[in-house]
């Protein structure tokens, strides 16, 4: 089963509660990612979460205080920081224990 996935949207404000980012997007979405995947964000202080900016028109998000980057895009997909070789780990394990959708 082919399943299409419009990454064409575009970020207008990011919140945080105690486990995710929530972004929400230009067409409605409201997308909540763990915030294991980033861990730069997840070891950030409230302070420096909220000090973001959105980039690209709404294709990216960037903090310039911890140095993180994340492309709107790369969010849908489900990929998340791909520098540290224990975050691919952690988005492994958490995408084996999600429940198969049908």
């Amino acid at each position: 089963m082919n399943t299409l996935v419009s990454t064409n949207a575009l970020a207008e404000k990011i919140d945080f509660d105690r486990d995710n980012i929530w972004v929400a997007l230009t067409d409605g979405r409201k997308l909540g990612v763990p915030l294991a995947y980033f861990p730069r964000l997840l070891n950030a202080t409230k302070s420096q979460r909220e000090s973001y900016i959105i980039s690209g028109g709404g294709t990216g998000l960037h903090w310039d205080e911890i140095d993180e980057d994340i492309s709107v895009e790369n969010l849908i997909l489900g990929v998340g920081d791909r520098t540290n070789p224990s975050t691919r780990k952690t988005q492994e394990n958490l995408t084996l224990s999600q429940p198969d959708v049908k």
